[in-house]
């Protein structure tokens, strides 16, 4: 029996088993499939050892080299950075966690409230290394055109405050995480924005009407004394204990700052960081020492129902701690009661109070002394600023205001002195 001759396979047939013919790498680029990839060696900062790292995924031959050759220069100078694929979603969650236990509370949910509201929603789902001005400058004007309450616009503070969020962010990125070589955020484009200043606050006669005669019968009213003769912030004053309050020697010790953060109290720093005394005079001891005698009637009328436990200098009549929204409602409430008052409590006065916020009291408190000539690092001091940079930031109008004056002055004095 015969049998069919079957033909041997020829040494280059790739159905006897030989290997595909690898693709040729040169310098450091080679095609793989439909797209180009580049390697480089990078050192280890650990070992110093230089390790082979690819990286892939590029339409063009001259794409890859042009990244290889930006990723040599980059190894050379210890600044190169492997490719990931964390998001920005991912990134800021671990950023934010980490953060939780180095900034105060109220600092934190703001953080969170801004990426998770403006941030997440438009490009949690980037690669954080695919981010780029652009992608930041996009981002931030939709915001700004529709970022708001219903699709309205948002304040052009609003979206500095995002962008100052992003900018600490992705710094760490770059100089803690080593995740990015540069910070995209500091190159990227928000919108205008009009340097904001303090608006038309009360005059010296105004604050003195509010004083003593829209806010004189509640409870409260030292609280509003108080915080327009020392300039202190809300938060500080419902903060403030009896044992940081001197009547003696007429200091005050600012010492902390209340917030509520979702329904509860949170205590921390004053926003410096820092504590600082203030002088008052002897009429702000008086009105202290009136409180003080109030409280302590309310104390005993109260009795065991009391629910006071620390110290605090303003309190609820039942001795709890003051809510923030309270005393600010409340001024707005005592100007209106005072220019339109009820039915049988008087006549409306001649010169209704303009609207005002409870800040104002402060601004107040700024500009009344500044336009007094005193030094503006005094003021900076008695208002609890980190650095009188930011006194002669906010208050730069006022300022301006003196310069105008000074060729004046200057003439005065040496033509008094002849």
């Amino acid at each position: 029996m015969s049998r069919k001759a079957t033909a041997a396979p020829k040494p280059d047939d790739e159905s006897a088993g030989r290997p595909k013919k690898r693709p040729k790498l040169r310098d450091g680029v080679v095609k793989r499939g439909k797209t180009w990839s580049y390697v480089i060696r990078v050192p280890d900062p650990e070992t110093g050892l230089s390790k082979p790292k690819w990286v892939g995924g590029f339409s063009t031959e001259d794409e890859a080299k042009a990244a290889r050759d930006e990723a040599r220069v980059k190894a050379r100078r210890g600044e190169y950075v492997n490719r990931n694929n964390v998001t920005v979603a991912q990134y800021l969650s671990e950023w934010i966690d980490a953060h939780a236990v180095v900034i105060k509370p109220k600092t934190l949910y703001m953080y969170r409230y801004l990426i998770t509201r403006y941030v997440v929603p438009r490009i949690g789902g980037v690669r954080l290394q695919a981010v780029r001005p652009a992608t930041l400058t996009k981002l931030y004007r939709e915001i700004s055109a529709t970022g708001g309450k219903g699709g309205r616009p948002l304040s052009p503070r609003t979206v500095e405050y995002v962008h100052a969020v992003l900018r600490k962010a992705f710094r760490d990125a770059v100089e803690v995480e080593q995740l990015l070589a540069s910070n995209p955020v500091e190159r990227a484009k928000r919108p205008r924005k009009e340097r904001a200043e303090p608006g038309e606050v009360w005059t010296p006669g105004q604050l003195r009407v509010f004083l003593t005669e829209a806010a004189s019968r509640h409870r409260l009213h030292a609280f509003f004394h108080l915080a327009a003769y020392t300039g202190a912030r809300r938060g500080e004053l419902l903060n403030l204990r009896w044992s940081d309050v001197d009547l003696d020697t007429g200091e005050i010790r600012i010492a902390g700052s209340a917030s509520f953060i979702d329904g509860k109290r949170v205590e921390g720093t004053t926003k410096s960081g820092r504590a600082r005394t203030v002088a008052v005079d002897s009429d702000t001891v008086a009105v202290l020492k009136g409180h003080r005698a109030r409280q302590d009637e309310d104390r005993e009328a109260v009795g065991e129902a009391w629910r006071g436990s620390g110290d605090y200098v303003f309190t609820t009549g039942w001795g709890e701690p003051i809510h923030p929204d309270t005393v600010s409602s409340l001024m707005s409430t005592l100007i209106r009661r005072y220019n339109n008052p009820p039915a049988g409590k008087g006549a409306a006065p001649d010169e209704p109070l303009p609207a005002a916020r409870l800040h104002d009291l402060r601004h107040i408190h700024a500009t009344t002394l500044l336009h007094a000539g005193v030094p503006v690092h005094v003021v900076a001091a008695r208002l609890g600023h980190a650095d009188p940079s930011i006194t002669l930031r906010v208050y730069a109008h006022v300022v301006n205001e003196q310069v105008a004056t000074v060729a004046d002055t200057f003439a005065e004095i040496l033509r008094e002195a002849g």
